[in-house]
């Protein structure tokens, strides 16, 4: 079992819900504070910052790859130094976010993308951390974040079973079992057909962990369908209003579609109950609308059962239809009026 704060992580528990701020706060502090509020009123169960600055995660540089060149990428054009530097959450509202977080009882942590992030995240005591996707190769900064003893939540968007595998044995390495593999699509937004959660199952049985899903989707369809194949973490970017643009609004959701998440999820959730058969108790009310035999004319005393007098009907309190063909030709021991339910004791053999 892997708990985040008092909260349970696993199959026994409804899905756990991160909403991912990332650089929807569009640099404004009054902002990210009211991402926080919506998110906790929508049904997060945290909210996921991202701690890094323009310096910590590449050059200032004009030369190739420095520069999104991909024309249906939705930073076609940006560098990545200014893209950066204008999604980076500012390091010295960490305190604030998280403490707005614990006001409304829900989780606040972050992915640090530099060993410098995570000795800051530490001074701030956060439960949990991110591995993104695209440092799930970064097999020193995941040591370093084993090393704190907290659950490692690992996205593993591109990465191939060697890579997960190293990732893996990277946090066992120092002694910390407590992981979360999220199956990812790194494409923004993603689409269903490229989801692939069927995955799911396969990292769990693989690795020995808990699973999730790191969703660019838009909706909750994908993310709805992979509870019922494991996942029991869900990650979705979250913002005010895709209107209001940001580095990552078009392919956020906006506060009434998480909550439809939350509910959608946790209802999937109960919906796979345990491998059952038989009436359940819930069902004991139902079960007097099943077919049974009925005397449905008339008898008297010796009168012969005939598939005219005796038929499978609702409601269910006479014998099961399965014993008509055994009862026809027996007669009635007693008179009997029409809308009899049918029991053994009502009958005896001709003779």
């Amino acid at each position: 079992m892997i708990r985040i704060g008092d909260r349970e992580i696993g199959e026994r528990a409804r899905p756990y819900l991160i909403a991912e701020m990332s650089g929807n706060h569009n640099q404004s502090l009054e902002r990210a504070l009211a991402i926080i509020d919506a998110a906790a009123a929508a049904g997060a169960d945290a909210v996921k910052l991202q701690t890094y600055t323009a310096a910590t995660m590449t050059i200032d540089v004009d030369r190739p790859g420095f520069v999104i060149d991909d024309p249906a990428s939705l930073w076609h054009g940006r560098s990545l130094w200014d893209l950066y530097d204008e999604a980076h959450t500012p390091w010295d509202w960490h305190a604030p976010l998280i403490a707005r977080a614990k006001s409304h009882g829900i989780h606040c942590f972050s992915t640090p993308f530099d060993a410098t992030a995570v000795d800051f995240l530490e001074t701030l005591d956060v439960p949990a951390y991110k591995i993104a996707s695209f440092e799930c190769i970064d097999l020193p900064l995941i040591r370093k974040v084993a090393r704190t003893g907290k659950p490692v939540i690992i996205s593993t968007g591109m990465a191939s079973l060697g890579e997960i595998d190293a990732a893996v044995r990277a946090v066992r390495g120092e002694g910390n079992d407590r992981i979360i593999l999220l199956k990812c699509t790194s494409t923004y937004p993603a689409t269903p057909e490229n989801s692939n959660i069927r995955t799911i199952p396969t990292l769990r049985a693989a690795f020995g962990t808990e699973v999730g899903l790191s969703d660019h989707t838009m909706g909750c369809g994908v993310a709805v369908a992979a509870v019922a194949l494991g996942a029991c973490v869900f990650e979705k970017h979250f913002t005010l209003a895709r209107t209001d643009g940001g580095v990552d609004s078009a392919f956020s959701l906006e506060p009434h579609e998480f909550r439809t998440l939350r509910d959608e999820t946790e209802r999937a959730w109960l919906g796979l109950g345990t491998v059952r058969f038989g009436t359940q108790l819930a069902e004991e009310g139902s079960a007097q609308f099943r077919r049974s035999l009925y005397v449905v004319e008339d008898m008297q005393a010796g009168d012969v059962l005939t598939p005219a007098n005796v038929r499978a009907i609702r409601p269910g309190f006479g014998l099961p239809p399965g014993e008509l063909e055994r009862v026809v030709g027996m007669a009635v021991a007693r008179d009997v009026p029409k809308g009899t339910p049918l029991s053994w004791d009502l009958l005896k053999p001709v003779r």
